[in-house]
């Protein structure tokens, strides 16, 4: 297993010195946002992680590696890469074997973090049920690795492309607790609340660590998703997400587009029905994400060396 990780220099100088590290996806990179906001984000996303205490390590699989912390050059070849492979637990296997560029995903972040012995992902939101699950089956990967690894993710909650409902009832099923900071609701990405509430509010890093912690000391395997609300001054109106989350979910359905494009081709689509302010929304959300992980790092890496 250890081949195929390799540590950028600063990650390792951080393992080597025993400093707290938090994992960052690559499917936002290129998947999830055009260029050149998507490399800039990631740069910033990683100094937010850097300014509070901790070290940000991006993860990629290229040529044949897993990369946890990329250079710049491999941040820029991500971001303009049109042949980037979108990859879940499903596929890693067969993308470093044939030595292809490949993004993670949540699913594929989590197994490559729990591998590197990083214990803290920030992401946007996470994965979850697809709306007519019930005849389509279509339930993210990243929900069954919440159930097995143990990572804990900081996300915004999930897009309401999905059935919040249903997703989060999966995790019930599968053993998963759902955190809350600063409020009782689950977040719904692009807006504070879903309508739904979280298992727990845990409104401090050091009340999540604690908790976490103490999930697996009791040999509880799983994650824990930490579910932190888009800021207030960058968040959307309810009301005017759903109507266009409905209408780009027709255009999908009428386009015949299925599977892993599904997130990407809906995401373009919410970025031009709004003029841009969902990319807006989907930036500062995934900085104050970072924020909050790298605080959840140094508390769980401080609650390790008590």
């Amino acid at each position: 297993m250890q081949a195929f990780l390799q540590f950028s220099p600063e990650v390792q100088a951080a393992r080597a010195a025993g400093k707290p590290v938090v994992a960052l996806e690559s499917t936002i990179i290129s998947h999830g946002m055009p260029y050149p906001q998507n490399v800039q984000t990631a740069r910033e996303v990683e100094q937010v992680i850097r300014d509070a205490g901790a070290v940000p390590a991006t993860i990629a699989l290229i040529d044949g590696r897993i990369c946890v912390g990329l250079a710049d050059d491999q941040l820029e070849q991500l971001g303009n890469a049109t042949d980037a492979l979108k990859v879940s637990r499903r596929d890693l296997a067969y993308v470093l074997a044939e030595k292809k560029l490949g993004a993670t995903t949540v699913a594929a972040t989590m197994i490559c973090a729990a591998l590197a012995g990083i214990e803290v992902f920030v992401t946007g939101g996470i994965g979850g049920v697809h709306r007519g699950a019930e005849t389509s089956f279509d339930i993210s990967a990243d929900l069954q690795e919440l159930a097995r690894t143990n990572v804990a993710v900081v996300c915004a909650g999930v897009k309401s492309i999905l059935d919040i409902g249903l997703t989060l009832e999966y995790l019930e099923t599968h053993g998963v607790p759902v955190v809350s900071v600063g409020q009782p609701g689950f977040p719904a990405f692009f807006t504070r609340e879903s309508g739904f509430n979280a298992d727990f509010q845990l409104d401090t890093p050091e009340q999540q660590a604690r908790f976490i912690r103490t999930k697996w000391q009791l040999g509880l395997s799983g994650g824990v998703v930490v579910s932190n609300p888009v800021p207030a001054e960058s968040a959307m109106k309810n009301e005017e997400i759903d109507g266009i989350i409905a209408q780009a979910l027709r255009e999908a359905a009428g386009q015949g587009v299925k599977g892993k494009a599904v997130t990407p081709f809906l995401l373009a689509r919410i970025k031009d029905l709004t003029g841009g302010r969902s990319l807006a929304t989907n930036i500062a959300l995934v900085k104050h994400n970072a924020l909050v992980g790298a605080r959840l790092a140094v508390a769980l890496h401080a609650a390790a060396h008590v």
